[in-house]
């Protein structure tokens, strides 16, 4: 065992070099000022576009190449963008082979991330080293000096997973029919509005067609950071006009559309518009521009997605890609069983929390996989997030008290969590931004971290909790009952760390209660903001990047809940923030309203200052890495950072591996 963890440790002294060069300038060169990122993109045009001179012609899988011969298929070259428009995608390693399935394990449709996220593609998408984003989807891009005009250029030639050709149309239809009208359940995303940097007011963007393959942004104020934020926001900042105008309401009526929508299996025309929408890949009757596509239903056994016949993509030698057949994503019961057809050689690839660490490596020689540890920007590995709108009044006011959550932070023992959860992998500290991120404050890690039973009990004496008449459990001060009722998915590993939380939190006192859903439901009970404890952490490269898990922009993250219903439904709905959660909707305008990268780091850095004063994400150990397991016969798997911001697996680029 220790030897196991002494290989770890030299693995985490690469991780955290590979994190400093990755973070240790990123957000300077992501924030660039507009003249430079014009300069930048005509660079990342170049470097992505241009097929390599050596190339004789484009090649193609032996599956697609049948199809052509049997007269059933055009030509690679006929399916592809015009040559110079071909996007060509580096390899981890070396050029691959065609063929294969990729096994990949699944809990079926709850599980729609993860096979989203690592097929997925952007218009913009963020660079292997985090600093900045490059064109995907798009071929490049221009902006004014004043960032407040952006100008995308498409890739002309490039067609729909069903051979229509993809144009700004598709761009224009989505903004004016799909986002505006929210057609797929979800408000304007906030990078689409620019602030004004005197009064505040937001302004949302127009969005033109200025010829077939040229589509503009426009601001009222300038917005530094939109291709950021919309490589956060709305990565697909596109949809296939030709397709939703057959399902639509708008475009053929809610008699035809609510038809529609039962032959899907809905009952209504919301979920219809959502699932149809947000959650698209999912559906082989929806184009895509993905590298697999959905060929059936997403309720079997078995969902089998397939190469797109149409996909943009060649590596440098002109073999479209992907290079792997399909993907096979086969129903498993739970986490047990996802382990153990990794450990048993039956999965290609796919990730894990690091609590797996030791019987992965373990299996590895049997199982004949790799264990690849990803970094991660993670601000802890252990902890606990209070919704401070919880909708119980007793419990939002103790929430709210900052002493409550100084007395749950000192009243674990670090130490103990780090070597019982991580192996002693995981160094006590604080939840915070790591080191080496752009707004790391210095000291943070040990803020409250001293474990002290006495300090958390004169807390919550403090506050006015009472004891019961057995001196077993704290009431609140009118003698009512408190529990702390901590709620977890279903798929998370989190069993041994909650035993321990309820352990130290029942020795001062404190009735804890635990309640596994799965992972659908705890989606539900967080929009409806019914989830007063969570053990969730927060994972943020940068602010400015994503503000979602930091700022309470919308439904996301269960320490602000219902604070983001607020905002997001402009007060319609949700608890008006107040104090310094509403600084930090005010900061956030001035992220918004920002000129220049060094406005922006200005703002960022204040309401991560906000976050250090108030803790209202407790952390009890540093963060560790996830990690990937790949069969040793999945070739271009790299090493890189796991986080949402880039997709997790999805930021190593699947179309790219191959199996040997």
């Amino acid at each position: 065992m220790r030897q196991k963890i002494s290989v770890l440790g030299m693995a985490l002294v690469l991780l955290a070099t590979l994190l400093s060069g990755c973070f240790g300038g990123g957000a300077q060169n992501s924030n660039g000022e507009a003249e430079k990122q014009s300069e930048e993109a005509a660079a990342q045009t170049t470097s992505t576009t241009a097929v390599s001179a050596g190339a004789t012609g484009f090649k193609e899988a032996p599956m697609l190449a049948e199809l052509v011969d049997a007269g059933k298929l055009k030509p690679v070259g006929e399916r592809l963008p015009e040559k110079d428009d071909v996007m060509v995608e580096p390899v981890a390693e070396e050029i691959g082979k065609y063929g294969g399935e990729w096994h990949y394990p699944w809990n079926g449709p709850d599980d729609k991330w993860g096979i989203g996220m690592v097929t997925e593609e952007a218009m913009f998408r963020f660079k292997a080293d985090g600093s900045g984003v490059e064109p995907n989807v798009a071929k490049g891009y221009d902006v004014n000096a004043e960032a407040t005009e952006y100008t995308i250029y498409l890739r002309k030639g490039m067609k729909w997973s069903d051979s229509v050709p993809f144009t700004a149309d598709d761009v224009v239809f989505y903004w004016e029919h799909m986002l505006i009208p929210e057609t797929f359940g979800k408000a304007l995303y906030d990078c689409y509005y620019s602030v004004d940097p005197a009064t505040g007011e937001k302004a949302r963007a127009e969005v033109t067609k200025v010829d077939d393959y040229t589509v503009k942004v426009t601001f009222k104020h300038p917005n530094v950071m939109f291709l950021e934020r919309l490589a956060i926001d709305n990565k697909w900042f596109f949809a296939p006009a030709h397709y939703y105008k057959t399902i639509l309401p708008e475009f053929i009526g809610e008699e035809k559309a609510l038809e529609k929508a039962k032959e899907y299996g809905f009952e209504d025309l919301k979920n219809f518009g959502v699932w149809t929408g947000y959650y698209y890949w999912l559906y082989p009757q929806r184009p895509t521009l993905r590298p697999w596509v959905a060929t059936n239903d997403m309720n079997s056994d078995r969902f089998i997605m397939e190469r797109n016949p149409y996909y943009f993509k060649t590596d440098t030698e002109g073999n479209q890609l992907p290079y792997i057949d399909r993907i096979v994503l086969t129903k498993m019961q739970d986490k047990s069983h996802k382990l153990l057809e990794t450990m048993s050689g039956n999965v290609e690839a796919s990730t894990f929390d690091f609590t797996d660490f030791t019987v992965l490596k373990e299996n590895e020689q049997k199982g004949g996989y790799r264990v690849i540890p990803w970094t991660t920007p993670s601000w802890s590995s252990t902890g606990v997030q209070l919704n401070q709108t919880t909708k119980d009044p007793k419990l939002r006011k103790l929430f709210q008290d900052i002493r409550f959550r100084e007395a749950l932070s000192v009243a674990v023992d670090r130490k103990e969590v780090s070597e019982i959860i991580t192996n002693g992998l995981g160094e006590p500290s604080q939840a915070s931004v790591p080191a080496g991120l752009p707004n790391e404050q210095p000291g943070w890690s040990q803020q409250w971290t001293e474990y002290d039973t006495n300090r958390a009990a004169g807390l919550l004496d403090e506050i006015g909790l009472k004891w019961d008449a057995q001196k077993k459990f704290r009431t609140f001060e009118d003698g009512s009952d408190l529990t702390l009722t901590i709620y977890q998915e279903d798929t998370a590993d989190n069993e041994k760390f909650i035993e321990l939380v309820r352990k130290y939190y029942e020795a001062i006192g404190l009735k804890t209660d635990v309640k596994i859903v799965d992972q659908g439901s705890f989606f539900d009970l967080k929009y409806a903001n019914e989830i007063p404890v969570t053990v969730k952490t927060v994972t943020v490269v940068n602010v400015a990047y994503r503000p979602d898990e930091l700022v309470p922009l919308r439904v996301i993250t269960p320490w602000f809940g219902h604070y983001g219903l607020y905002t997001s439904s402009q007060g319609k709905e949700g608890v008006k923030p107040e104090g310094d959660v509403a600084r930090i909707l005010e900061f956030w305008d001035k992220v918004k309203a920002s000129k220049t990268k060094e406005e922006v780091q200005k703002w960022t850095d204040e309401i991560i200052k906000l976050h250090q004063k108030n803790q209202w994400v407790i952390g009890y150990t540093a963060p560790t890495p996830v990690l990937v397991v790949a069969k040793n016969n999945l070739k271009n798997v790299p090493q890189l950072v796991f986080s949402d911001e880039f997709r997790g697996l999805g930021h190593a680029h699947p179309a790219q591996f191959f199996l040997e």
